[in-house]
């Protein structure tokens, strides 16, 4: 495995870093920071030597992950601190706004952290480094207030204007996973700005759950949850070389439901799913009703499996409802990614899979160091042709 990662490191960074490489992972993303960590301290410039892919450690114990801080008082108040220098590195803080599961004492409560909380703790340790580094790049997986893209009525522009505070502070780079609506880089246009794609991620983990898949237009469609977004959908129809249906959603514009305005019904458009495999892909499952809308809908429209995919998986109203469903045959399974938190329960569910991108991650921070272009990351076909061809090779 290690010489694999090796042969693959070495053909993709043949260049010296731009500066010693430092990770800080905020709190909450403690094991995705070590997991990418652990591949790039394996990687190796060149196999016939000891020489490492980057030539400078953060610190010897820790490998290339910095030691960082943010201890709060009784009253809410905190304070950002670094405990390894950080003076000339090409520093990646590492930052899941919708790590829920960290909490903090108030007034003698425990609390849980809110993406307002992360986001502030993440300008606290920006604010520590105080310009000593050489490079600040933040590495943000699920965009704050990504859902806030973009202006309908009187109201705040909350991601345009974290954007712009970030880069104020001295961010050279914001790296963000399956953007709501990437246009929202448009607010920060002289910056580097990459929303990344975790389609083949979402793709293997299906195969390797999945060995009966007939991925073809007779046995296999995907379904669009909405008009927002058919581009990611149009792109795994167009990779897996199957149809490509859609719902749209009825809504009622007179009210406002916990944020948003309720849905009144789906309305699907595209050719028939009868005895056809379903994969239906989103950005988010929140609540999850939407996406059980949509699956009673096509089991009622003769759809033989449904599968969904979501890059951010919440289950904000637990998950009994989906336990439900899964155990009636209305869904057959759920993937996501491990970007975000995910309870125990949801990890240990019969219904559900992640898809790991830490090595992903680990490539785009090694690339990122060796101010390398990042286009054979973003674009990802070529990975899925050869994934679908070897998955079909094995079915024969």
């Amino acid at each position: 495995m290690s010489e694999n990662i090796n042969t693959e490191a070495s053909q993709k960074f043949p260049m010296m870093p731009v500066a010693p490489l430092g990770i800080i992972a905020m709190r909450g993303c403690e094991e995705m920071g070590k997991a990418v960590n652990d591949y790039l301290t394996r990687w190796q410039v060149d196999n016939s030597t000891d020489e490492k892919l980057h030539s400078f450690y953060g610190s010897e114990a820790n490998g290339f992950l910095i030691r960082a801080n943010c201890p709060r008082f009784g009253t809410g108040e905190g304070k950002g601190m670094l405990l390894d220098s950080v003076r000339g590195y090409d520093l990646y803080i590492i930052c899941d706004v919708g790590a829920y599961q960290c909490t903090y004492e108030l007034y003698g409560r425990e609390v849980p952290m809110t993406p307002d909380e992360h986001y502030a703790d993440l300008k606290r340790i920006i604010a520590a480094v105080s310009g000593k580094a050489k490079r600040i790049n933040v590495i943000m997986p699920m965009l704050y207030e990504g859902r806030q893209h973009r202006r309908t009525a009187r109201e705040s522009m909350d991601c345009a204007l974290m954007l712009q505070e970030l880069v104020s502070m001295g961010v050279a780079n914001i790296i963000t996973f399956d953007a709501h609506d990437p246009r929202v880089q448009n607010a920060i246009p002289l910056n580097g700005f990459e929303s990344i794609m975790p389609t083949y991620q979402m793709l293997k983990a299906m195969c390797a759950t999945y060995d009966d898949l007939k991925i073809d237009k007779d046995h296999m469609m995907v379904v669009s949850p909405d008009e927002g977004a058919i581009g990611r959908n149009i792109y795994y129809s167009s990779a897996m070389g199957v149809n490509l249906g859609m719902f749209y959603k009825r809504r009622d514009y007179t009210r406002v439901v916990n944020g948003r305005n309720p849905i009144v019904a789906h309305e699907y458009m595209g050719v028939d799913v009868e005895g056809k495999d379903v994969f239906v892909a989103d950005d988010i499952i929140a609540s999850g009703d939407s996406m059980l809308d949509l699956a009673y809908n096509l089991k009622q429209r003769g759809a033989k499996r449904v599968f969904a995919g979501a890059t951010f998986a919440f289950f904000t109203s637990g998950l009994d409802a989906f336990n439900k469903a899964y155990e009636e045959g209305v869904i057959d399974h759920v993937f996501a990614t491990n970007l975000t938190y995910a309870t125990p329960e949801l990890l240990q569910a019969p219904w559900f899979t992640q898809a790991d991108m830490s090595k992903y991650m680990a490539f785009v921070i090694a690339t990122l160091n060796h101010d390398q272009s990042l286009s054979y990351l973003l674009d990802p076909w070529s990975r899925i042709e050869k994934l679908l061809s070897r998955y079909r090779a094995n079915q024969k």
